[in-house]
């Protein structure tokens, strides 16, 4: 260790040692370890993330007083944390960013290019989050950090912090930006704990500049996963990252969330977005044409928006559902049309189906036989009908990807997110497989 840093920290020790008890002072601060002193960061060492958690807790003003007197005005502290213990589980962990900083790998920031604040439409509903949202976007890490969005499923949280990720690699393309799923971080902490690879999926999140997790309600009730969010937010709010969280709920509301990730939640800024009303879903859908190359008339435009005002992404599949019939058919766009898909829509979200009825619809339409989907099959009618089946399953039931996969042959979570990645951009691509996927949906009301 170097002599004269440990003699700086044990001038630190002394003014610590004035300004506290000695129970505490043994308790917290004796057994602490300067490491290094490196671009005015003094990283020390810690012997739990017990007492890490306590000194942030309890006594950074202390420290930050007595390094500046020290060390000199601006040192940063650093933590290296001695282990994490659960219950079957000791790893070091070292949230040092020089270390992270050195991975200088390219990063797949896994972003949805599309979403961006140029095809963004904004309302009153959406207007004070749109607003925060290009302000993050600006400054990242300087403004509103963390960022906790919520509000009901479709009504744009996942468009809104994928165009601020977008714009953060527009603007800095030297930070490194991550979106991804609260559903497949919890699959990718799992993991790292069967094979093994802790440290470096520790070490990973904690390299990244701009962490923007969807759904983060995902994880309510699973303790350990939380334990690994919550070392990693610690870490990257520590150092001036920007986090940015999407919930279906407010941070009040997530039960089974631990209370220290709530408190955390609620650092920076909470801003909801509220369901789309009549002008913004008129708006919504005049874009959504536009973009298509198509051309609503505004009776069909308004007769959709009073009627529909579940959520944006409703509104989307009735142009999808409308233009794929128009194509295929051959029919104008027009009132009628509207109504008779507005109608097939309100119907069948007025009847809940099962796992099984999905299955039974799309077996039915593209005639294959029920059992073959949990077969091992690969022949491409009978991939097609898993995958379809998996991806309905997703859109439309409250199940998880492991017992949607297990419903269809047994597959593993991975290859049902697969799946409904693959139906989505074949949807995209393909009027006629998108007329297909709105005949099955549409089939269903009967079920």
């Amino acid at each position: 260790m170097n002599s004269e840093l440990q003699a700086k920290w044990d001038k630190c020790l002394e003014i610590i040692r004035d300004n506290v008890s000695e129970k505490a002072f043994n308790t917290w601060f004796a057994d602490i370890k300067p490491l290094k002193y490196e671009d005015s960061t003094l990283t020390i060492q810690v012997k739990s993330n017990f007492v890490y958690e306590f000194l942030e807790a309890n006594a950074v003003d202390l420290l930050g007083y007595t390094l500046n007197k020290v060390m000199g005005e601006g040192t940063k502290l650093m933590y290296s944390v001695l282990t994490v213990i659960g219950d079957d589980l000791a790893v070091e962990v070292e949230p040092e960013p020089a270390a992270c900083k050195s991975e200088n790998q390219e990063l797949d920031s896994m972003l949805i290019n599309r979403y961006t604040f140029d095809n963004y439409v904004e309302g009153i509903s959406n207007r004070l989050s749109r607003s925060v949202a290009v302000s993050v976007a600006n400054n990242p890490g300087k403004v509103f950090n963390p960022l906790f969005i919520h509000g009901a499923s479709g009504v744009g949280k996942t468009h809104l912090v994928n165009a601020i990720g977008c714009k953060i690699k527009e603007l800095h393309p030297e930070l490194r930006v991550l979106y991804i799923s609260a559903h497949l971080f919890q699959v990718q902490y799992t993991d790292s704990i069967l094979q093994r690879s802790f440290n470096d999926f520790m070490r990973f999140y904690q390299s990244i500049d701009v962490l923007i997790i969807d759904d983060i309600q995902e994880i309510a009730g699973l303790q350990k996963t939380q334990t690994a969010f919550f070392h990693i937010f610690n870490h990257l709010h520590l150092n001036g990252k920007q986090l940015i969280m999407t919930s279906d709920r407010s941070p009040m509301q997530l039960k089974g969330m631990e209370d220290r990730l709530i408190t955390r939640f609620k650092w920076g800024l909470t801003a909801e977005i509220e369901k789309p009303d009549l002008e913004l879903r008129k708006s919504i859908l005049r874009s959504k044409t536009h973009k298509d190359g198509l051309k609503f008339p505004d009776e069909v435009i308004s007769y959709i928006a009073e009627h529909v005002d579940a959520s944006i992404r409703d509104l989307e599949g009735i142009v999808v559902s409308m233009m794929a019939h128009s194509t295929i058919n051959c029919t104008e766009i027009d009132l009628n049309l509207a109504r008779r898909i507005v109608g097939d829509f309100s119907d069948f979200e007025k009847h809940p189906v099962t796992i099984d009825d999905i299955i039974k619809k799309v077996t039915d339409y593209y005639n294959v036989d029920i059992n073959s989907i949990s077969t091992r099959s690969r022949k491409r009618e009978v991939v097609l009908v898993r995958q379809v089946s998996m991806y309905l399953a997703k859109k439309y039931l409250d199940l998880s990807t492991s017992k949607i996969g297990q419903y269809v042959g047994g597959r593993d979570h991975a290859t049902v997110l697969h799946a409904c990645k693959t139906i989505t951009n074949l949807a995209e691509t393909d009027k006629q497989f998108r007329y297909e996927l709105n005949q099955i949906e549409v089939s269903l009301q009967s079920a």
